[in-house]
């Protein structure tokens, strides 16, 4: 047995008089997306009182590269760099 398009029904909603007829998935994307929101709430204000950075652990770093307790390559760090931008210029 073949199925096609043609043997689909067709469904036509008609406006009742008053206003306009909402779409039926509407409902469940906005239900999601209000749910989504409460549970990603604490997550997002938690994550805008952070510090772009930590300063602290930038400056302690530096100071292991400048006394040479953290081994640093320039040349592995440039390649590295190459590879992620390809050849772009």
């Amino acid at each position: 047995m073949k199925i096609t398009g043609a043997s689909t029904p067709s469904i036509t909603i008609a406006p009742q008089a008053g206003g306009p007829v909402a779409a039926p998935a509407a409902a469940p994307v906005a239900a999601s997306e209000a749910l989504e929101s409460s549970v990603l709430q604490p997550a997002q204000s938690a994550l805008k009182a952070l510090p772009d950075f930590d300063a602290a652990r930038v400056a302690e770093l530096r100071d292991a590269l400048q006394k040479g307790e953290l081994p640093f390559d320039a040349g592995r760090l440039a390649g590295l760099i190459q590879r992620f931008h390809g050849s772009q210029g």
